[in-house]
């Protein structure tokens, strides 16, 4: 069954309660998702240290009801 994008940006967020989530569904098929996420908690994190951050968050759904997630990472822009 897939996931929805709410329950998608919910475990997210419980994991970076700071985070600033978009997610984009690609296909229009509840399966292929793109994630754009971006919290402090990214901050002197590798890039694959991020996405490792935010499939962890998605405790072991990703490849089994979340198929695919294009993800793109970032701490907040410094003023």
């Amino acid at each position: 069954m897939p996931m929805n994008v709410g329950e998608i940006e919910q475990l997210i967020k419980q994991a970076m309660p700071d985070a600033k989530v978009t997610i984009e569904d690609l296909a229009g098929d509840g399966d292929h998702y793109a994630a754009y996420v971006v919290s402090e908690s990214f901050r002197g994190k590798s890039r694959v240290q991020q996405h490792q951050m935010v499939y962890q968050a998605l405790q072991g759904r990703m490849g089994n009801e979340l198929h695919a997630l294009a993800l793109q990472t970032s701490p907040p822009n410094e003023q």
